[in-house]
């Protein structure tokens, strides 16, 4: 009745009310029909008149009290379940007591008509040790009005009724609340995936863009005296790879940079090139999907920091085809070792749908493969 409320509070704040939550009171009016059992007794009352009064007053305060309890807790965040109730819950969960204890002088033992309602409101809207005390004093007073009570056989249905919904609340309420320790798992889980991915594309970013960074400050160191001018075309080359990768970096951490294959292509044609590396690209860009390309970007991009660094070569080939994307060089080989670039690359592989393979090339060479 009440465990979701705290998250419809939400949407309700940003004004997108559902039909729900503004309507969902009338099903705690609807269930108002068991009252039918105390009304009727109040009817047919021989008590004094002063008790039937109190009790038609009783009747209709029990009434306000449930629906308006009801609809505090699913409307505003009540609380209760998952999280502690607010203290007007209590009040309003004592107030529906002392309300069916004042019917008690009138109609007698159909007073037990209201102990359904007592029991759901202390299960969904107030705290675990609530709910058990709640369904344990109501069942153990309906066996002692059955059992110890001239005309207690007329409650038996009540007895039953009230046992089998004692039991159907504890099913209930133990569902909402594993429901909402595995949303809550599921939530620190998501942030920590959400920070292990940040911290992949700020180390796959940085790294290469610091590789390119130093091999072009090198070039830059060699040519100062024998080609000023190209001296000069690769220090503006780290220029703008500087300011590229603070941007991206900036972008990375508010989770919206993405990098189109073609882009990447181009701008690792452009790192090789500067270590003297050729790169060929076999295929179309175009036919990876969007999701495709954007793994092999990142793959391909992590791949050229490790040909950089690493392998020596002199030739790297680029295939391109439909549900595969490789990266093939000439240089060392694989030795077998997985570091942080290919747990990377790996890992990349998989959020995107698709299985990576790393392995010496037939002529030596390192051959990285993503398949989809």
């Amino acid at each position: 009745m009440m465990g979701e409320a705290a998250g419809r509070t939400r949407r309700r704040k940003s004004g997108a009310e559902s039909p729900w939550e503004r309507f969902g009171w009338i099903m705690a009016a609807v269930w108002l029909v068991f009252l039918a059992y105390p009304v009727i007794a109040l009817v047919q009352s021989n008590a004094a008149q002063g008790w039937i009064i109190t009790g038609w007053i009783a009747l209709c305060a029990f009434i306000i009290v449930y629906v308006a309890g009801f609809i505090h807790g699913m409307s505003f965040g009540g609380g209760g379940l998952t999280k502690p109730p607010m203290p007007i819950q209590w009040v309003a969960f004592g107030g529906m007591i002392v309300c069916a204890a004042l019917t008690v002088p009138s109609v007698g033992g159909g007073a037990l008509s209201f102990l359904p309602f007592i029991m759901s409101f202390a299960s969904y809207g107030l705290t675990r040790l609530a709910h058990w005390l709640t369904s344990a004093v109501c069942i153990v007073v309906t066996v002692a009005v059955v059992f110890f009570t001239p005309a207690g056989a007329t409650y038996l249905t009540v007895l039953a009724i009230i046992v089998l919904l004692a039991v159907v609340n504890t099913v209930s309420t133990t569902l909402i609340i594993r429901s909402d320790e595995a949303e809550r798992l599921g939530l620190e889980l998501a942030t920590s995936e959400g920070r292990e991915a940040v911290a992949r594309d700020v180390h796959d970013l940085v790294g290469h863009s610091l590789t390119v960074v130093k091999l072009k400050a090198q070039l830059a160191r060699k040519l100062m005296d024998s080609d000023p001018e190209r001296a000069k075309a690769e220090l503006a080359d780290i220029e703008s790879l500087t300011a590229e990768a603070i941007a991206g970096v900036r972008a990375t951490v508010a989770g919206v940079r993405s990098a189109a294959l073609t882009e990447q292509l181009a701008s690792c044609r452009d790192a090789l090139r500067s270590a003297d590396v050729t790169m060929r690209v076999e295929g179309d860009a175009a036919t990876l999907s969007p999701a495709q390309s954007l793994t092999a970007s990142w793959v391909l991009r992590e791949a050229t920091t490790n040909v950089l660094r690493h392998s020596a070569a002199k030739t790297v080939t680029v295939r391109i085809a439909a549900g595969v994307f490789e990266v093939i060089d000439d240089g060392r080989g694989f030795s077998g070792g997985e570091g942080n670039g290919v747990r990377g690359m790996r890992e990349r592989a998989t959020t995107g749908g698709g299985a990576l393979l790393v392995r010496a090339g037939v002529a030596g060479g390192t051959h990285v493969e993503v398949t989809w």
